[in-house]
């Protein structure tokens, strides 16, 4: 047996140095725990679920298709994806706590509600092992539950079936900010990266949460070469031609990107020079006779249409109110600032009512409506928002559908005929198709159908201040009201009107101010402020993602370069 004394001294010494040791290592232990998000856990997760989830937590992982989570193994993992139009791409996470308990090592003295009320993920994405696009996933998406509870997630990134998902919407923006220039034929390692973040007078983000790499092979499409030409302008199309020139090279560049589904759902390019013919381009069988559902262009036609009638005395001025035209009374959820909503701020976007269609959560947001009998009752018995009238902007289509039926109920004939008579006749616009509401009211809130060309018309009063050829249709005054910018548009430098879009396209350190209708699918009539052109773009794109931030990389990346530059 070995005897160890220790004298008092070199004890008292050695207690000493032991509880230096363990205080240096109950201090790390803490900075650690803290570095890595390992606080205790603010409120019960599901922590790991199994064998697969243990042996892969951190690891963000891809399958082919949709794969239930009690039947997904190690062999449905993808390692190599051909990326295609009719792709399925899932991402399945594995985590070791839940996204409100990541959250909680960010700012503990937060609750849950504020944490998730404040922070998302936050995705990164990388080709080649260069950094492409980074995104703090807006505060809002994904479920209250999924976020406090689940540990593992699955998000689809395409979808054939385009099921709802805020991981299709993040992987087309991915796509559209550099996503798709990196991922050129060939093959590419992409990863991802998700960490937790949160909003608070920084945004603080937080420990990698899991990452995953796949090889993704993209291959080059065959493309004919007679699509990516120049197309000539036929005769007949009502319009005088221009002889100016353009980046001809640049505008073959832009259909070989059409026809390589870079830019997709793309139907008709009509540019327009001087009040003279430019350019006319029809893609994916669209043709000079297609009716094109341009949904929210409309809206911007009933703008025309209240300005006329503003000018044949059948309404007296933007600022009369609702009450002037409805009992309002009659209505649920009566409140006196109802009487004083104006048409000003119906065309304006700032009605007051509760009404947003940006927020699918909205009371009144457009997708409530239209399964109503009724659209204008609906409307008005809406109740209002905490905003007054004519003070804060809020996109509310319902609010145009109520200007399409004062309209219809003050001009003789109806709404209908008038436009007939006042607008597209003067145009020279004979075909087109209205869509109407349950109560056969032509539906202003975007339920008009026209052909490229007579769009082009609709745009070019505009540039002519409200004339075409000798005779004026609209007053001088209306116009330079519709496009004056009453509101900038939240989170954006977008500019809002009379039912018209105003915004500054920067290419080459210049700007190009412009205004332009919009509507869902990507379809514009884009007017420029002080270059000689309109541009009208039909798309078909609708409820994509992509549809609006397409069109504005078409015109910063191919036509204000080709136009602007002039040339052959």
């Amino acid at each position: 047996m070995v005897n160890f004394v220790l004298s008092n001294r070199s004890f008292a010494g050695h207690h000493r140095k032991m509880r230096l040791v363990i205080f240096f290592f109950c201090t790390v232990c803490f900075l650690t725990s803290v570095s890595f998000g390992q606080i205790a856990p603010l409120i019960e997760d599901d922590g790991v679920t199994g064998e697969l989830h243990r042996a892969n937590v951190g690891r963000v992982t891809f399958m082919a298709k949709p794969v239930p989570p009690e039947d997904y193994r190690e062999t449905d993992f993808l390692t190599s994806f051909e990326l295609r139009p009719d792709a399925d791409l899932n991402i399945r996470v594995f985590m070791r706590r839940s996204l409100t308990n990541y959250l909680h090592g960010l700012a503990p003295e937060m609750s849950a509600a504020e944490l998730v009320a404040r922070g998302n993920y936050r995705f990164s994405f990388f080709v080649d092992d260069r950094p492409v696009y980074t995104e703090n996933l807006n505060a809002g998406a994904g479920a209250l539950e999924n976020k406090n509870r689940r540990t593992v997630f699955r998000v689809p990134l395409l979808s054939p079936t385009n099921e709802d998902s805020w991981g299709r919407f993040l992987w087309n923006r991915f796509m559209m900010n550099g996503g798709e220039d990196a991922l050129t034929p060939g093959a590419h390692r992409l990863k991802i990266e998700i960490r937790p973040y949160l909003q608070t007078e920084t945004v603080k983000i937080g420990e990698l949460i899991a990452e995953g790499a796949l090889t993704v092979v993209v291959k080059a499409p065959e493309i004919d070469e007679r699509r990516i030409a120049v197309q000539k302008i036929a005769p007949g199309s009502g319009w005088p031609l221009s002889n100016d020139g353009f980046d001809r090279e640049k505008l073959r560049a832009l259909n070989r990107r059409i026809a390589e589904n870079y830019f997709k759902e793309i139907d008709a390019l009509v540019v327009v020079k001087n009040g003279r013919l430019l350019i006319e381009e029809y893609f994916n069988g669209a043709g000079r006779a297609t009716l094109h559902d341009t949904h929210s262009v409309g809206k911007t036609f009933a703008s025309a249409l209240a300005g006329l009638a503003l000018r044949d005395g059948y309404l007296k001025s933007v600022d009369q109110r609702l009450g002037e035209f409805y009992d309002l009374r009659k209505y649920d959820n009566y409140d006196p600032r109802k009487e004083n909503v104006t048409l000003r701020s119906l065309l304006t976007m700032s009605s007051g009512f509760d009404g947003f269609d940006f927020d699918e959560k909205s009371p009144g947001n457009e997708e409530n409506m239209y399964p109503q009998p009724d659209w204008v009752k609906w409307t008005l018995d809406l109740p209002m928002s905490k905003n007054e009238p004519g003070a804060r902007w809020a996109y509310f289509t319902a609010g145009v559908v109520v200007l399409g039926d004062i309209l219809d109920r003050r001009v003789p004939g109806g709404l209908e005929k008038y436009a007939a008579r006042r607008l597209f006749g003067p145009l020279g616009i004979d075909k087109y198709e209205w869509q109407y509401t349950p109560q056969k009211v032509v539906n202003t809130a975007g339920g008009l159908r026209m052909p490229a060309l007579s769009l082009a018309r609709f745009g070019q009063l505009y540039k002519n201040g409200g004339r075409w050829g000798n005779r004026r249709i609209l007053p001088a005054k209306w116009v330079a009201d519709s496009l004056q910018s009453y509101f900038r548009v939240p989170g954006d430098e977008t500019g809002y009107g009379f039912l018209w879009w105003s915004k500054t396209y920067r290419v080459g350190g210049r700007g190009y101010e412009v205004f332009y209708c919009s509507g869902n699918g990507g379809s514009k009539i884009v007017v420029f402020k002080d270059l000689p052109f309109v541009v009208v773009i039909a798309a078909s794109a609708y409820n994509r993602p992509y549809m609006h931030a397409q069109i504005d990389k078409m015109m910063t990346g191919y036509l204000i370069p080709m136009l602007a530059g002039g040339g052959r």
